[in-house]
């Protein structure tokens, strides 16, 4: 046998082990997709909707959070959170951000808590930005960083912005928020359709107690991730 046959055998043996290793994976995914998938809605979930980031997992919920479906479906009891839609008034933000679909709701407990939540959904990139840029141009103050979120199953991460601001009487105003942002597939491709999920409450307590309340709330539409 000659040196070159020896040769394009051995490269044909190599690619013939690449093409199976890639298949292997890729069934293994695909049923570890599945299983995830018997179990409801499944998304992809990140801080950051303009790069991948080490916090991005895939995340199940019970609920349908796909743009081909009116966003205002999800219910408005969720445990012990009764929830009811908000008037929307800053008009000048939805000219600007031209989102399909819009929803602000305030949920609250049985003690008097309560929180905000925000949905904003859309197949354009144009209809997103960081809710930290409308503090910070309203005069507020602010501090982020990633928070986990602890589920039934795995976790996920949000990104937690605390806003700070002088009233008039000279004390201070807080808020707290968690969002990140959902895609439909491992694509993270915004013309398939992106929701930002936002949570915001006022400073019940300490920050800690705060952010307990919702993680409880959110742990109400998520509930496995994994890597």
């Amino acid at each position: 046998m000659s040196r070159d046959t020896r040769r394009y055998l051995v490269t044909l043996t190599l690619l013939a082990i690449a093409a199976a290793a890639v298949l292997f994976i890729g069934l293994n995914e695909g049923i570890a997709g599945r299983e995830l998938s018997n179990r409801g809605y499944t998304y992809i979930v990140d801080v950051d909707h303009w790069q991948r980031t080490r916090r991005e997992r895939a995340v199940q919920s019970p609920y349908d959070f796909s743009l081909d479906t009116d966003l205002n479906s999800l219910p408005l009891r969720l445990g012990d959170w009764q929830g009811r839609d908000v008037p929307l008034t800053n008009l000048e933000a939805l000219i600007l951000l031209e989102p399909e679909q819009y929803v602000q709701r305030i949920y609250s407990l049985p003690d008097g808590r309560y929180l905000w939540l925000t949905l904003i959904g859309s197949h354009k990139s144009k209809s997103f930005h960081s809710p930290q840029i409308c503090y910070t141009a309203d005069g507020w103050s602010t501090d982020a960083s990633s928070e986990p979120i602890p589920l039934k199953k795995g976790e996920i991460y949000a990104l937690r912005l605390v806003a700070r601001k002088r009233i008039k009487e000279g004390g201070q105003e807080q808020h707290v928020v968690l969002y990140f942002y959902l895609w439909p597939n491992t694509t993270r491709d915004n013309s398939q359709g992106l929701i930002l999920f936002k949570v915001t409450s006022s400073l019940y307590g300490s920050l800690d107690e705060t952010l307990r309340m919702e993680k409880d709330f959110i742990r109400e539409f998520f509930t496995r991730a994994r890597a």
